[in-house]
């Protein structure tokens, strides 16, 4: 039986590449939603879930932080995609015929410099695969999309001009999750997901980091986001290096539980080789 791995967006997205790349193995699912992609993991439809969590030049992800504790999915890994731009047209195109690049705002913040050198429009569109398929559908050679090569191959665009992105470390990070958790050891360098809430003492989320420094447990992130829309609720995301079963995180969760309201681990998995 095919397993399936569902995303976020059309095909020929960043996150399907991402798919491609992480679980060449598994069939691609594209979803509308976050909310989508978690919903096909729970009923079944998919084995996997992509996720996208941050980006190295515009942060974390909007939502996910939100979604993750409540979806009942675990995260068993994590992957990191070079988001690469790449300005695609007709067949037969030119570049001295394009005068409108579309793509995802996000992306063309990215690609202003070529832009301005070419004297090309950018034009806002919902979606990066969507701009390629609307420039495919169109057939203008006037008209490109910024987006990925896989969009430019599913939707038999050509490739005007590779990797034209301004910054050249520009990197999305994924989490992949399953409706079966997997807290095994699988690698030396294995990651610790959670999140929680400290109780309401003086000082206490202090004292509760004050685990992870004495034990000497690297904390790789520490995100806050209001909860229920209060601004006096606050859970807290993050990430840290270890295994629960490791002494020194097991003693520092310890700590944490002391500290907190609410605790909840969302996976342990093993760090990706480019995460350095």
């Amino acid at each position: 039986m095919t397993k399936r791995i569902a995303f976020q967006g059309e095909p020929g997205a960043y996150s399907h590449q991402a798919c491609r790349e992480a679980r060449p193995e598994y069939e691609a699912l594209p979803c509308r939603t976050f909310e989508d992609v978690i919903d096909s993991v729970r009923d079944g439809q998919a084995d996997l879930a992509m996720l996208p969590v941050e980006n190295s030049t515009y942060g974390r992800v909007a939502d996910i932080h939100r979604l993750l504790p409540e979806s009942g999915l675990h995260i068993v890994s994590e992957a990191f995609v070079r988001v690469h731009i790449n300005l695609l047209a007709i067949p037969g195109t030119t570049l001295a015929q394009v005068k409108e690049a579309h793509s995802h705002r996000v992306l063309l913040g990215q690609c202003l410099n070529f832009c301005r050198r070419h004297g090309i429009h950018r034009v806002v569109s919902a979606d990066t695969a969507g701009a390629a398929r609307h420039v495919a559908e169109l057939g203008d050679p006037a008209v490109s999309a910024l987006a990925s090569e896989l969009a430019g191959e599913i939707f038999g665009l050509q490739t005007l001009a590779r990797h034209i992105e301004d910054h050249d470390r520009n990197t999305t990070r994924f989490l992949i999750m399953s409706r079966d958790s997997d807290p095994s050891r699988r690698d030396d360098a294995m990651l610790t997901t959670f999140v929680f809430r400290v109780r309401n003492l003086p000082a206490a989320l202090y004292k509760a980091m004050g685990g992870f420094a004495t034990n000497g447990v690297n904390m790789t992130k520490l995100e806050s986001y209001m909860v229920d829309g209060s601004f006096t609720a606050t859970q807290f995301y993050a990430d840290i290096e270890g295994h629960p079963d490791d002494l020194p995180v097991k003693r520092a969760l310890e700590e944490l539980e002391y500290f907190t309201s609410f605790m909840k681990i969302l996976g342990t998995y093993p760090a990706d080789r480019r995460r350095s």
